[in-house]
């Protein structure tokens, strides 16, 4: 059950942040169909313009809004940075949670609703860690390029891609970029250690249609598109498919085998060891391919001609061709795959400034706790931003408690941040920001 609100606690400016963004429903159900990101971007433009900052918009599709500003650093010689969030969510179904997903609530010491996690925790992080810093007439290291895009949860196709595509001046001399999905703690049998996500995995959204013939819903019939579909999904859906490693991988699983105390050499049986967390990280060493959608049919007592189910495809970095050949000879040929939408995988090197200093960041707020390369299983906005060359690294710090199921928060049912791991996530994101 969900504890009583506090109504005497008062909030840090990051949670107030969060909270207040939490309250626009952004939901973005994909493939056009969304609320759009206006009134949460102008909020952010007029944070932004309080502190003395020039926010640009652009908003290609109506109400799909992106916004941008440029914070001069010190050192305007050092190549700029691209700190960078998104402003739509996921569906979330009311009657599902303990809370109103879009209120902003704030109890058992926690900040609960659609956006906490993914990732309006994040853009709040990031105005109150540029806010700490300007207001105390400091500057951070170098240029800052603050941007907060739409339509990241549909692949940033009416977001990212066409900001990129149409402003690619936003991003003037910008050679790396941080966001999400990186930089959280996770429990190893009882000791904190963090992620940085240094890669993730490519995307390819597909359509799976089988076609039959229609006829009458009580007819003695073979040729049943349904029937055809239905066997498909369900042999692709109970696939397990095998691992395989990379250099990011390969580095995080010795580093838990390390820091476990096992000589266990299985990638699935290490990563076990993560606990809760083991659900993200077993599914950055292999493809997956989970049906998220279907459709048949239009009337209880006709045979409908054709069917499509909906399949989330996620391989490893230049797996997209070898894992759609394998899908193919799973489902059979008379099943046709469409592509709704793919995206690039990204890896990087643990290894360059740019990563010592997020990691020396962290062990200045949790001295002596370890820092773990990871591939994250989903995309960012980063994949846009490569188009320019720009390496993209997912850094939103958060020191978690072991007992909180986090990673189970990303597009799920009551996510929720604690309070104090916002107020730990601005003060390394600031310090990052200034020292880099």
């Amino acid at each position: 059950m969900v504890g009583v609100l506090d109504p005497n606690r008062e909030l840090s400016e990051v949670a107030s942040l969060a909270r207040d963004l939490i309250r626009f429903d952004t939901t973005n159900w994909g493939g056009g169909k969304a609320r759009g990101e206006r009134e949460a971007a102008e909020y952010v433009g007029a944070y932004l313009s309080d502190l003395g900052l020039r926010p640009q918009f652009y908003e290609p599709i109506e109400r799909r809004t992106n916004v941008c500003a440029r914070v001069p650093g010190k050192n305007r010689d050092k190549p700029a940075l691209v700190v960078h969030g998104h402003l739509d969510v996921v569906p979330a179904v009311a009657a599902d949670w303990s809370v109103d997903p879009f209120a902003g609530e704030v109890r058992d010491g926690m900040l609960w609703g659609r956006g906490a996690v993914d990732m309006k925790d994040m853009d709040a992080m990031i105005l109150a860690a540029v806010a700490d810093i300007l207001r105390g007439g400091d500057q951070p290291e170098r240029d800052l390029i603050l941007t907060f895009f739409a339509d990241e949860e549909n692949g940033g196709v009416e977001g990212s891609a066409l900001v990129v595509r149409d402003h690619p001046e936003w991003f003037e001399g910008a050679t790396e970029a941080i966001s999400e999905v990186g930089g959280y703690s996770i429990d190893l049998a009882g000791r904190r250690a963090y992620l940085l996500q240094v890669g993730e995995k490519a995307l390819v959204w597909i359509r799976l249609v089988a076609r039959g013939v229609a006829a009458h819903g009580s007819a003695f019939h073979r040729d049943n598109a349904v029937t055809r579909l239905a066997e498909a999904v369900a042999t692709l859906g109970r696939t397990t498919w095998p691992v395989e490693m990379t250099a990011t991988t390969t580095a995080l699983t010795q580093r838990i085998a390390e820091l476990c105390g096992t000589s266990d050499t299985d990638p699935d049986a290490v990563t076990a060891a993560a606990g809760p967390a083991s659900r993200f990280l077993r599914s950055t060493i292999r493809t997956t391919a989970n049906p998220t959608g279907f459709g048949a049919g239009y009337k209880h007592n006709v045979i409908p001609d054709a069917a499509e189910a909906l399949i989330d495809v996620r391989t490893l970095p230049g797996g997209e061709e070898r894992a759609l050949e394998q899908i193919q000879e799973l489902v059979g040929e008379d099943i046709e795959i469409q592509i709704v939408h793919r995206d690039i995988g990204l890896e990087v090197p643990f290894e360059g400034d740019l990563v010592t200093a997020m990691v020396d960041a962290l062990g200045r707020h949790d001295p002596g706790v370890p820092v773990l390369p990871y591939l994250m299983s989903g995309g960012t906005d980063n994949k846009s931003l490569a188009a320019l060359g720009i390496s993209g690294y997912g850094f939103a710090p958060l020191k978690l408690t072991g007992d909180l199921d986090f990673t189970a928060m990303f597009h799920g049912v009551d996510e929720r941040v604690p309070l104090d791991a916002l107020d730990f996530g601005q003060r390394v994101l600031g310090d990052l920001l200034r020292t880099y």
